[in-house]
């Protein structure tokens, strides 16, 4: 698998995820400004791979006499993803010893993103396997969770990599994922470059996918965790939980254990992200008021399992 985030020798080399599928790219990023451009317009997006940028973002100025004020800025350039101030905050430990520790210490998550995601895909899949009964399983997804949104490997969709690898996929859908089609566009992209089966599927139609009996399992990821198992993902997740409850198919989240805020109590205290009305389609007339979050909050009573590196929390049995 490549790699959506990278370090190269003085810079941020990311994939411009707002050209796929058509185009694969990468831009080189060589300051603060430039970065959180990227993150705002969604050319580097996923929480962990945000929190990647993060760290890197503050090896970039370490050497600056402004370097907290900056690695400030870009802990806010997305305020529902928690990872992103996560990544800030680890590298700035590493200010006082030096621009080399600071780089060191990004490196050091960047590599152990990919492990963490590899353990906790692995824990679910075991989780998914123990919860049906189908020997070739047909996953549910939403947005986008494999290694274009991480450093590597991925969250929800490592769940996929790992039972491919056992021949246990029959087909995975794909919720096409408003407003930016990042399922459409970047989860397909994952699994046809994979070879898996998948069909992607109108986030209008998921309720009815479930109903049908189309799904075994649902697997997504997260933004942020709350402590009482409250989950924000992208806008989509919390109806998607909805339908899945209501047929009895099990809904897992897959996240490492930064995606978990102890600070942010329920998901009432998560602030949604707003998005502009043109991302919506070219056909909204201008002018048009819409709303259009980025995230929802699924409560954490609809929630089966939420599955880390270290752990299977089972939120609902305790809501």
């Amino acid at each position: 698998m490549r790699r959506a985030i990278e370090w190269d020798g003085d810079a941020i080399v990311i994939v411009d995820q707002t050209l796929l599928p058509g185009t694969f790219a990468t831009q080189r990023i060589t300051n603060v400004d430039e970065l959180i451009d990227a993150i705002q317009r969604l050319a580097v997006r996923g929480a962990p791979a945000l929190g990647v940028a993060g760290a890197l973002g503050v090896a970039l100025v370490a050497g600056r006499d402004d370097a907290s004020e900056l690695a400030e800025r870009l802990a806010r350039a997305r305020p529902t993803a928690v990872n992103l101030r996560w990544g800030v905050e680890q590298a700035l430990k590493e200010l006082p010893n030096g621009p080399q520790q600071v780089l060191a210490r990004a490196q050091r998550l960047a590599k152990a993103d990919e492990e963490i995601n590899k353990r906790a895909s692995f824990r679910a899949a075991e989780y998914v396997k123990a919860h049906t009964t189908r020997r070739k399983l047909r996953l549910h997804t939403h947005c986008n969770t494999g290694w274009l949104a991480t450093a590597g490997w991925g969250t929800a969709l490592g769940v996929v990599w790992h039972l491919a690898n056992e021949n246990a996929i029959e087909e995975v859908l794909v919720d096409e994922t408003r407003p930016l089609l990042q399922g459409a566009r970047l989860t397909a992209f994952e699994l046809a470059e994979a070879g898996v089966p998948y069909c992607i599927l109108p986030d209008s139609a998921a309720a009815t996918a479930l109903a049908e009996g189309r799904s075994d399992a649902v697997v997504v990821g997260a933004d942020r965790i709350a402590a009482n198992g409250d989950v924000a993902n992208k806008i989509g997740t919390y109806p998607l939980a909805l339908a899945a409850k209501h047929h009895g198919v099990p809904f897992l989240v897959v996240a490492p254990e930064s995606t978990i805020d102890a600070k942010t109590l329920t998901g009432k205290d998560i602030a949604i992200e707003e998005r502009d009305a043109a991302e919506l389609g070219d056909l909204v007339p201008d002018g048009a008021k819409a709303f259009n979050p980025a995230f929802d909050v699924t409560p954490a009573d609809l929630i089966t399992a939420i599955v880390t590196e270290d752990r299977v929390w089972e939120p609902a049995t305790r809501a």
